[in-house]
């Protein structure tokens, strides 16, 4: 019995052993949180974390807005961290449901310009360097730099509200007479690339980086960046004097049943070996004193803006940026309706269509909407293109006379017929291409969303060869795919890999919440 009861043991360590001999416990603890998707570079860390702190944090991206909703509306997650919480802490419904918070790290919001065009620019060591330096530089078409909208993601947003405050040059916190919208208009001319995700943004520089001298950015990201070997020229990080806005990560306790769990985690990451760690790892700069910062990071004493004290004042800076300053957009939407969208799946477009028109009263809805002066055009196609119409947005009133019209167009769709997915994908580029040479300066992007593979029209190989003759500046312009239904998930992810897109999954998540995702890339 005794030797029975020895090989069952071996037996089942056997069974828990990994290839390099480790035995794989369970967690004393297990943690659900609501992250934001730059955590995403601490996940190397977390069987760290886990082993040190006993407890396994299970991670759930979003992005900032849509977190800040959901803990509105009540979602189930024990903890939120988000780069930082300063947006939410102005919604009462949210920051009610914040049991506790510790700042884990730090990353200020800075700009990366080319090393060649800081020299030749005098921004080396320049410690007078100011954001209306930066301004004039975007103005004179000198600098073309690539930021997160501010909307979906907290590096666009904090880069707003840092350059809206600086430029205001109140001193203060920022009120709405302070807002200068000149001269954000001005500085919003050199964004020339833009995208939902920090992540996303940093990969889109690397492709794209011989039409870009700069790259907004978590400074955290910026240096990574630099040591990932994939730059021509490294990236010259600018602190202007009137100062930044930093991400500071607060980890904040949702679930009040799970202090001791949480409090056992905060004082693992809040470690100096921890810290340390984390420093070199995701090169964060640390929260606690006791670690020395390394020589990775500049020696620039940092100066923090005020932050605004009131949500009016935060919602009126995002609008201000989506309607007046940044450069407007042109989004062509390229619409499978052929015969196997008929029921609910042609149900939920109109429904995803008409909520970017104003009827999505929501935090992120009211964001995602069809913006003043911005440019739609709705490509249907089933076996072939059908009727194709242009829209400009006047005004984002939900009853005003471009949203009724869209409304009014999107509500006659009708599903039938086959499936000319690189057909209609082939127009959409051809429009683009005319639209792009009479006005240059919009920024450009095309949605394609089908439930099926392509049967009609022309081929993958014939789409591709004439995509390749487009001019350089139209193939620039990216094609974010959507799968829906029994999408071919082979020919949608194809083509965003051919055009520098991305692809977003609609089989998991609603029609409505992925286009609203796709706004904050256009």
């Amino acid at each position: 019995m005794k030797n029975l009861i020895i090989l069952v043991v071996a037996v089942s360590l056997f069974g828990v052993m990994g290839c390099g001999g480790t035995i794989s416990l369970p967690a004393t603890n297990t943690l659900t949180v609501l992250a934001g998707s730059e955590l995403k570079d601490i996940e190397p860390l977390l069987a760290d974390i886990e082993k040190n702190s006993g407890t396994r944090l299970v991670m759930r991206y979003v992005g900032t807005l849509d977190g800040a909703e959901m803990l509105m509306t009540g979602e189930k997650t024990d903890l939120a961290w988000f780069s930082h919480a300063k947006y939410m802490s102005l919604l009462p419904d949210a920051n009610n449901r914040i049991v506790v918070q510790e700042k884990i790290m730090l990353s200020p919001v800075v700009l990366g310009v080319k090393e060649s065009k800081a020299k030749a620019w005098g921004w080396l060591d320049n410690g007078d360097l100011t954001w209306r330096d930066i301004e004039n530089k975007a103005s004179s078409n000198e600098l073309h730099y690539a930021m997160t909208n501010p909307t979906s993601s907290n590096s666009g947003f904090s880069a707003l509200v840092g350059v809206a405050s600086a430029l205001s040059s109140s001193g203060e916190a920022l009120q709405i007479k302070d807002i200068n919208d000149e001269a954000l208009q001005k500085f919003f001319q050199g964004q020339t690339l833009t995208a939902g995700s920090s992540g996303w943004l940093a990969d889109s520089y690397i492709k794209e980086q011989d039409r870009l001298e700069g790259i907004i950015n978590y400074e955290s990201v910026l240096l990574r960046l630099n040591d990932g070997g994939q730059l021509k020229e490294k990236l010259t990080l600018i602190y202007p004097k009137e100062g930044i806005i930093t991400a500071d990560y607060p980890l904040m306790l949702v679930n009040g049943e799970k202090r001791q769990a949480y409090d056992k985690v905060v004082a693992y990451l809040r470690s100096p070996d921890f810290q340390k760690k984390l420093m070199d790892t995701t090169l964060n700069r640390p929260i606690v004193p006791q670690v020395k910062l390394s020589d990775k990071f500049s020696s620039q004493m940092l100066i923090e803006l005020p932050f605004p004290n009131s949500l009016e004042v935060v919602d009126t800076i995002l609008f201000s940026y989506l309607d007046k300053q940044r450069v407007p957009a042109h989004a062509f939407f390229v619409l499978d309706v052929s015969g196997s969208m008929r029921g609910n799946g042609l149900d939920q477009l109109k429904v995803a269509l008409n909520n970017l028109t104003g009827e999505d009263q929501s935090l992120t809805g009211q964001f995602a909407r069809f913006r003043d002066r911005e440019r739609i055009t709705l490509i249907p196609f089933s076996d072939r293109v059908l009727e194709t119409r242009d829209f400009q947005i006047q005004g984002v009133d939900a009853k005003g006379q471009s949203m009724t019209e869209i409304r009014d167009y999107v509500n006659k769709f009708n599903a039938n017929g086959g499936t000319a997915i690189y057909s209609a994908l082939a127009q959409a580029y051809q429009l683009a291409a005319e639209a792009k040479q009479k006005e240059p300066n919009r920024y450009y992007s095309i949605v394609l969303m089908s439930d099926g593979a392509n049967t009609d029209g022309i081929s993958q190989d014939q789409f591709l060869n004439t995509y390749r003759k487009l001019p350089e500046d139209v193939r620039y312009i990216k094609t974010f795919t959507i799968l829906f239904g029994n999408a071919d998930v082979k020919t949608m992810t194809a083509i965003a890999e051919a055009t520098g897109g991305q692809v977003f999954d609609g089989q998991k998540q609603s029609l409505s919440f992925i286009f609203k995702q796709i706004r904050g890339y256009q």
